[in-house]
């Protein structure tokens, strides 16, 4: 079977989702290539990049900014292939059907790296990289078309473009939302109920051992968070909540782990609250750096907001590793969240941006390091039920299976 995988940025630090998905598939025997249309912008990479050589099944659209330069390019791009393929470069060109596809060239960038190769399933990671596979899809490539949607896709995107998934509704085969709260959105939308099942994303349950959480007298409780310095993850509220703590609380200490545009203005915030001393950034790290981290730390906090432009999380897959490794997580109630954490028994959920409930919970469980062991626990049993990525790649290689027997 061959697959082919339509992303964004590849390989991205943030993405272990996606990483662990093409991964388990070439395990499972999966001949799998991926095209994305971007290149990455990190200085490091997870180390299952090297090993299973992944840089070899990419191909890049590399789509230029400069839009004199992006059809100086596309030009040759299309005199470069259109006698391998001439009808899909000029459909690709077809502005009046494709429009923004067409018209950016984003539609020609993707098909000249196709390679007029054949696929069996084409699987495409967010919906705006779905609406790319449903234009292909029209141009008759022949190809199960399968979209994975998941946070900023039916949030922030849709409410800028409120229909820009009816070709894809359309033309898609199988949705594969995250969550059951994604599932709902997507069915709002018109998604059709019959083409749409929950497939959640995962963690590789073996990188991340679980140790019952304890705090060895005299060491300091160590919190941390993961994930990218932008306003969804909420950091300003978290800093926040930790400085209301760290007001009487000396023996405390937070580590964030990401980068991103909002760097400067948190590191300003945790000076002018007087815990710059305690609060340490410590910028982009890999997957095995991030499994160190959470050994060595006591309390995982991730308090997700809806941003000011609507962006939304999906499911943070920091959470689900957090909890195979044993720690007891503070988040908010927000997107798909509340499957993943379950309030008072893996962590404690609650209202997005309330600082004044997130300190009251992270103090409690600073306070009652007893209830650490017994929520890690739960944590770990609730990700190995659901979101063992193992298990997950074998259900999605039997989900691909079936619908190529339609």
């Amino acid at each position: 079977m061959r697959v082919l995988f339509i992303v964004g940025t590849f390989p991205s630090l943030s993405e272990t989702f996606i990483l662990n998905q093409i991964t388990g598939l070439i395990e499972l025997g999966v001949d799998v290539e991926i095209i994305a249309q971007s290149r990455p912008y990190e200085r490091k990479q997870h180390d299952d990049i090297a090993e299973y050589r992944l840089m070899e099944r990419v191909r890049y659209a590399d789509m230029q900014k400069n839009k004199a330069k992006r059809i100086i390019k596309g030009i040759h791009l299309a005199l470069a292939n259109i006698h391998k393929n001439p009808a899909a470069i000029l459909k690709a060109l077809n502005f009046p059907r494709y429009g923004e596809q067409a018209l950016s060239l984003r539609l020609l960038y993707t098909i000249a790296q196709m390679q007029n190769r054949s696929y069996d399933i084409i699987h495409c990671h967010f919906g705006q990289n779905g609406i790319t596979g449903a234009c292909l899809k029209d141009m008759e490539v022949e190809a199960k078309l399968v979209t994975t949607f998941h946070g900023n896709d039916l949030s922030a995107y849709i409410l800028k473009n409120p229909k820009a998934y009816t070709r894809l509704f359309t033309n898609g085969d199988l949705f594969l939302p995250i969550s059951e709260q994604t599932k709902q959105k997507l069915q709002m939308l018109g998604c059709d109920p019959k083409k749409t099942a929950v497939h959640r994303m995962g963690v590789r349950m073996e990188r991340f051992e679980y140790t019952p959480r304890e705090r060895i007298k005299g060491e300091p409780t160590t919190i941390l968070t993961i994930g990218r310095l932008v306003e969804k993850k909420g950091h300003e509220y978290a800093i926040r909540a930790f400085a209301k703590v760290a007001a009487t609380r000396k023996d405390i200490r937070y580590l964030i782990v990401g980068d991103g545009p909002q760097r400067s203005l948190l590191e300003t915030l945790a000076a002018e609250l007087g815990v710059k001393d305690r609060v340490e950034f410590l910028g982009e790290i890999n997957q095995d750096e991030a499994a160190e981290l959470y050994r060595k730390s006591h309390i995982f906090l991730l308090p997700s907001v809806t941003a000011a432009d609507g962006d939304q999380e999906g499911v943070p897959v920091v959470l689900m590793e957090a909890q195979a490794t044993g720690l007891p997580v503070i988040s908010t109630k927000h997107a798909g969240i509340p499957e993943v954490v379950e309030d008072g028994k893996t962590g404690y959920l609650v209202g997005e941006k309330d600082t004044d409930a997130l300190a009251e919970k992270l103090g409690y469980l600073i306070e009652h390091p007893e209830q650490w062991p017994k929520m890690g626990e739960a944590g770990r049993k609730l990700v190995e039920e659901k979101y063992d990525s193992n298990k997950l790649n074998k259900e999605l290689a039997g989900i691909y299976i079936r619908l190529l027997k339609e």
